[in-house]
């Protein structure tokens, strides 16, 4: 018989649940909503107006004893504040006005350099209700000799490192409470670039802007789409798989966990479906693994069937319309995500052998906020997909040449996210892969913008790294390169490049007064190949060779620049490709710059050491080969451009008659030695990498005077 104590015993082992009450937990200027009404589990999401953040928490849960955590409190009491941005007097050698304690949305500041240093990015800044400063990093340096340029100070952010030499790193950290975004430690190349992403300093409140996202994520996914090339069509006349220089492959995940919310996932899954229709509408399409996960994977489609051909994309969109999560979102093991796409890999590498899964790319994308109450952390899962994909090269083996074949995207979504444990999953070269969203309403749309097959397939500067010498190889290694062969009044081979489907760009001293449209015939896929009419050409209206000949200049090349257009456009594949051209939106797009840049904001990116490394292209056989050259500028710019008053037809004893603001200075032997670009047969042209891109810009047509 059980006593009165042995009832009382028991009852204190029973958890005794009670729903949480709505006592103490209202918010000063703004509102909140429950996933769960008032039940154990809900979630009570703060919102505030644009501008405000709540504080001083974001979230509170209901918890099995029917208190909320954390326990609302009188003080300081719940409310929405008004945003901040990070600190921007960060500013080395230069001064910051003006000086407040805090800056709040739409507060303005300005820069200036001390004497002797240069301004690169932003003169002027505005605090956005995303808690950011518009534009890019002001950064004051002057020429040092050093291989990287001054690679600046983000707001709010403390900066170990004032050496810029190859090899030499410098170390970031945010002040207070903020956390940070990219590459705590970057090292200087011998390219002249850093590697990494540049580090910015966020707040709990912080978000990135569909814009922003549209512009990072979505110039990276172009560029993966666009380095593949259609072999065969299948499936309602869409081409799956396989391109001719590889096979990428897209994997998914969608947490459907308790923290992420009906509406929230209804939000990602739409998006996830736009961006599926948006690739499908390329010849070139990728495999997909598209899983949802809580406690347990949710598999919607398995990437195997793409490779037994069982794939059907129609349905595919279909499932992940009528997906719905019902009590499926219990518990949250966000390693078993990535353990699952692990043993897809697996698999795709046992089928295709060691040497064909080199030519795969894969590319992760992740919507969740990080929580996870079960499987552990995710990191050591990470470490493995990236020694497969690697080929378990280390840093020192070389792994760079890998780097390329695997990313990790990470969209944050949620109200309580956890940063710390979601950023370094993140992997990847080039673009930002860590995207912070406070409300992904917009993110279909931004998905939808981001690929425009229109914009794509003429997307500018895109190139393939070869190391043959057959003319298809180098084709991919220049796609823009044209030969333009003039058989007018004189005879003339020239260099071109492709700017447009329609268009030619090439030196104005390439045609002779008398010269036809039909006289002049462009080839684009190698000499003999592809030859493409002419429809007109176009001389710059102030290209005069004899312009200066009374100031002692016999021979004046400013404004040496013609347009050529084709009678029929160029089909853009990997072997025929525009460049970038400075003061465009599609340069602009590509140096990473948010909406509409200038000519001046261009120009800082572009050119913005003293010692500036470009390239130029020179015939070689039929072919051509790429040459080294280092633009002076800045303080070197004077002593490079007196060496003009040697050349022979030159008699002017001010170098700058000779050679204006346009021309770029290159050659002497300053600590680099360059090769030398002379006028002739062909016409050189200067084309420089992008940072941190696979892209080239084509900055001047001509390079002077030898």
């Amino acid at each position: 018989m059980r006593t009165s104590a042995d009832r009382f015993a028991a009852l204190l082992l029973v958890e005794v649940q009670c729903d949480c009450t709505q006592t103490s937990i209202d918010i000063i200027g703004g509102s909140y909503t429950l996933t769960k009404n008032l039940e154990k589990g809900s979630l009570l999401v703060y919102h505030c107006p644009e501008g405000q953040y709540p504080y001083p928490t974001l979230t509170r849960l209901c918890q099995a004893n029917g208190s909320w955590g954390p326990l609302p409190k009188k003080r300081p009491a719940q409310m929405c504040k008004r945003v901040t941005c990070p600190d921007p007097f960060v500013l080395e050698n230069g001064n910051v006005s003006p000086a407040q304690e805090n800056y709040f949305v739409g507060d303005e500041t300005t820069y200036e350099c001390y004497s002797g240093y240069t301004m690169r990015g932003s003169s002027s800044r505005i605090c956005l209700p995303n808690g950011k400063w518009n534009g890019s990093t002001p950064i004051c340096s002057r020429d040092s000799g050093e291989a990287c340029p001054d690679p600046g100070i983000p707001p709010g952010a403390s900066r170990l490192g004032s050496m810029f030499g190859i090899d030499d790193k410098v170390k970031y950290a945010c002040n207070g409470k903020m956390f940070l975004v990219g590459s705590s430690e970057r090292v200087c190349q011998e390219n002249g670039q850093w590697t990494g992403k540049e580090p910015e300093c966020y707040f709990k409140y912080t978000y990135d802007t569909p814009q922003e996202v549209s512009e990072a994520f979505g110039s990276a996914i172009k560029d993966s789409l666009t380095t593949m090339e259609s072999l065969n069509d299948t499936q309602g006349g869409r081409t799956i798989r396989i391109s001719k220089e590889g096979t990428l492959n897209i994997y998914i995940a969608v947490d459907i966990s308790e923290s992420i919310d009906q509406n929230q996932f209804d939000k990602a899954r739409n998006a996830v479906i736009t961006l599926i229709k948006k690739i499908a509408r390329f010849s070139v399409s990728p495999n997909y693994e598209i899983i949802f996960f809580s406690s347990e994977i949710y598999e919607v489609v398995n990437i195997h069937d793409f490779f037994d051909q069982r794939a059907d994309l129609t349905k595919v969109i279909e499932d992940l319309e009528n997906f719905e999560i019902g009590d499926k979102n219990t518990g949250t093991d966000l390693n078993l995500a990535f353990v699952t796409f692990e043993k897809r890999m697996s698999f795709i590498k046992e089928q295709a052998g060691p040497e064909g899964f080199k030519e795969h790319r894969h590319v992760l994308i992740m919507f969740t906020d990080g929580a996870y109450n079960m499987g552990g952390s995710p990191k050591p899962t990470v470490e493995r997909i990236k020694d497969m994909v690697y080929m378990n090269h280390t840093e020192g083996e070389k792994a760079g040449s890998r780097e390329e074949f695997l990313d990790i995207y990470v969209f944050a979504i949620g109200a309580n996210i956890f940063d710390d444990d979601l950023q370094p999953l993140t992997l990847g070269t080039g673009e930002k892969h860590y995207f912070r969203m406070k409300d992904i309403t917009e993110l279909g749309e931004t998905f939808d913008k981001i690929i425009d097959e229109s914009e794509v397939v003429g997307l500018c500067g895109l190139y393939q790294e070869y190391n043959t010498v057959d003319k298809n190889s180098i084709r991919k290694r220049f796609p823009w390169m044209a030969f333009v062969r003039n058989t007018g009044l004189k005879s003339k081979m020239c260099l071109g490049s492709l700017v447009s489907p329609d268009f030619v760009l090439t030196a104005a001293h390439c045609f002779t007064f008398g010269d036809e449209p039909e006289n002049v015939v462009v080839e684009l896929q190698g000499s003999g190949l592809k030859e493409k009419k002419v429809r007109k050409f176009t001389l710059h209206p102030k290209y005069n060779l004899k312009a200066k000949a009374n100031e002692g200049v016999q021979e004046f090349y400013d404004y040496d620049v013609a347009l050529i257009r084709l009678n029929e456009s160029v089909q853009i594949s990997p072997l025929a490709r525009p460049i970038c051209i400075p003061c465009t939106q599609e340069t602009s797009d590509a140096l990473k710059l948010v909406g509409k840049s200038t000519c001046k904001q261009q120009e800082q990116l572009l050119l913005k050491d003293q010692l500036e490394r470009l390239s130029f292209l020179t015939r070689q056989n039929s072919l051509v080969a790429e040459k080294d050259v280092f633009a002076k500028l800045g303080g070197n710019r004077n002593l490079c451009i007196q060496k003009a008053l040697n050349a022979n037809g030159i008699t002017a004893k001010d170098p700058k008659v000779a050679v204006t603001d346009n021309f770029l200075c290159t050659g002497g032997r300053i600590e680099q030695r360059n090769h030398i670009a002379c006028r002739g047969v062909f016409s050189p042209s200067y084309i420089y990498m992008l940072p941190n891109k696979p892209r080239f810009c084509l900055l001047t047509l001509y390079v002077g005077i030898c």
